[in-house]
């Protein structure tokens, strides 16, 4: 199934000031090459990627590189265009049945974390100083995740890919990489469902 990549990615990106920093374009264009050919087509693509691979994507920055903000939006609408596809794959080998299966795991999994208590979701670090994440911050959207997923509440997976919460230090917060870990799987699993 082809998709038409110019629907998803702009040809060129606006740059920052030169005394700014942006992404590296150098990366971001062999990343959307590699893209392109995995989007337009899978079966030539030497090193395919999938969703998870847009999601997980990082570019070092440099002074008059790309704006993050546009190759961000760009990069979350490839990425659903990825997941899209991915569904309509499993849907077309394993029928509905098999995709539904597959969402009600993943859910399954992320319920049980979500419905621990305030406070008690996620690790907090070992170390006093580490960085973590504030933990009211993260339990309310949390909460937003759980009326989304049980009370067919709105919410966007872009809310969820933008979530920012305030800092806190060591066991005053979550830890930052568990967190992120666990919304890395909610965005898999929205992107899937919407």
């Amino acid at each position: 199934m082809a998709v038409d990549f110019q629907r998803q990615i702009p040809a060129s990106f606006e740059r920052v000031q030169r005394n700014e920093y942006g992404y590296n374009a150098k990366q971001v264009d062999q990343f959307l090459q590699r893209a392109r050919v995995s989007l337009e087509s899978p079966k030539t693509a030497v090193h395919g990627i999938k969703s998870g691979d847009v999601r997980a994507v990082s570019f070092d920055p440099v002074k008059g590189g790309y704006s993050a903000a546009v190759v961000d939006a760009a990069l979350d609408r490839l990425e659903d265009a990825f997941a899209r596809r991915e569904r309509d794959e499993l849907i077309a080998a394993g029928g509905e049945e098999a995709w539904l299966r597959e969402i009600g795991r993943l859910s399954g999994i992320l319920r049980g974390r979500l419905h621990r208590p305030d406070g008690e979701r996620f690790r907090r670090p070992a170390k006093n100083k580490t960085r973590s994440y504030n933990t009211l911050d993260v339990d309310n959207l949390c909460r937003d995740l759980i009326g989304y997923l049980e009370e067919d509440k709105p919410l966007s997976v872009d809310n969820v890919r933008r979530a920012v919460f305030r800092p806190a230090a060591g066991k005053d917060g979550y830890e930052e990489s568990q967190v992120d870990a666990f919304l890395d799987r909610v965005v898999e699993l929205m992107a899937a469902i919407d």
